[in-house]
């Protein structure tokens, strides 16, 4: 390691067993950066593929089995699962193991089809890049709305009257600010977005919470990485962080009419998407709010054993969601 004089050696963030971010801009990462490649998945029959949408975003899609065999489901369209992985921004690529292993699941158990968005990363390409990839996808995913386009998968089999837009911690966050400029913005071919699902968002405020008692240092650390992937950002009042900000775009302008958002119990941000909640009941905003709540659990808990009693409890109340 660079000496304690060369401005490269100086840590300015850092996750333990995660990333290493450097003053000088160079980053380590140590988890969730391997890929691994496109598949049809034995056990479940789902089948994914990638695509690239521009030299910045690419994109893997699932696909599950009841829309290309004949038979039960041959000519239904299928919801449409627009997912933003999480990472705090600035880890993991849509490849990885992990998240791979997850959506195959979850594109089973919701029996919709699934475009997971591979965007950029800070400290490289600090927001608002992902968030620009992330529309980017948005846009892309719904230009086949027309049934006409470059992926047969959407075209044939997808919903577009049925989009959901989710992630988890950052992900979930994107989704949110994804949904947030449809509403301002609209999406083209008449795509509708139907609904979003939040799993453990990351947003912030100013004050303190009681869910940061789980792990003070942990709740510190989440507002750290805010300034560093966000170099630009006024703080934790800053509305891409925190949808209740003063002077951020009102909550009843969101595009959908309605939200499932998933909290864990001892998630130190628990209490940031139980007051997003409530904020989006005030806001005047006409849609549905529904809350899934495990116990004894922290953040994204489900993404180490997503075939656990909670896991699964949790990826139910999503194919309820998205099927209803």
């Amino acid at each position: 390691m660079a000496g304690s004089g060369d401005i490269d050696g100086e840590v300015v963030f850092e996750v333990e067993h995660c990333i290493r971010i450097f003053k000088g801009g160079r980053v380590e990462r140590y988890f969730g950066s391997d890929s691994v490649p496109a598949s049809t998945d034995a056990a479940t029959g789902v089948a994914s593929k990638d695509r690239a949408i521009s030299p910045d975003v690419s994109v893997r899609l699932y696909l599950p089995p009841v829309a290309g065999v004949s038979g039960e489901g041959e000519g239904k369209k299928l919801p449409l699962l627009i997912y933003f992985h999480g990472g705090g921004f600035c880890l993991h690529t849509a490849f990885n193991f992990v998240f791979h292993a997850y959506l195959t699941s979850l594109a089973a158990r919701t029996r919709a089809i699934v475009v997971s968005v591979e965007y950029r990363l800070a400290p490289e390409h600090p927001l608002p890049a992902a968030y620009e990839d992330s529309w980017q996808a948005v846009l892309w995913a719904a230009s086949h709305a027309p049934g006409a386009g470059e992926e047969t998968w959407l075209t044939d089999h997808a919903d577009f009257s049925r989009v959901y837009l989710a992630g988890e911690s950052a992900g979930a966050n994107i989704a949110h600010n994804m949904a947030m400029r449809a509403g301002a913005e609209g999406l083209p071919h008449g795509s509708r977005v139907n609904g979003v699902v939040l799993v453990h968002p990351y947003f912030l405020g100013r004050g303190k919470v009681p869910s940061e008692d789980w792990d003070p240092a942990m709740a510190e650390n989440v507002v750290k990485m805010w300034s560093v992937v966000c170099p630009a950002t006024t703080g934790v009042d800053d509305p891409w962080i925190n949808p209740l900000a003063d002077g951020a775009p009102g909550l009843e302008g969101l595009a959908c009419g309605r939200v499932l958002v998933c909290l864990a119990e001892k998630d130190v941000i628990r209490d940031r998407g139980r007051a997003y909640c409530e904020g989006l009941k005030a806001s005047g905003w006409a849609g549905e709010v529904e809350v899934v709540e495990v116990a004894g659990h922290g953040h994204c808990f489900h993404l180490m054993d997503f075939n656990g009693d909670e896991a699964v409890r949790q990826d139910d109340a999503i194919a309820e969601f998205v099927n209803r």
